[in-house]
């Protein structure tokens, strides 16, 4: 798979929340950090993913919001 998104994390499936239209599927991405995305169930299907499974997260953004306590 080659992508130009930069951020790309390999991972395994733990955990998909089904709803009626979308879903949440988190990655373990190691070192005690999970990724969860939220996309269609159509899309959770076709691409067949389940937990256990091998994925990738890619993350492609054009801003990132920085936020503190306080």
């Amino acid at each position: 798979m080659k992508l130009s998104a930069r951020n790309q994390f390999k991972g395994v499936i733990t955990d998909i929340q089904e709803g009626a239209v979308n879903g949440i599927v988190k990655i373990d991405i190691g070192g005690g950090n999970v990724v969860s995305s939220t996309i269609s169930m159509n899309a959770i299907r076709e691409l067949g993913l389940a937990v256990g499974k091998e994925a990738y997260a890619v993350i492609k953004a054009t801003s990132v919001m920085i936020g503190v306590d306080g």
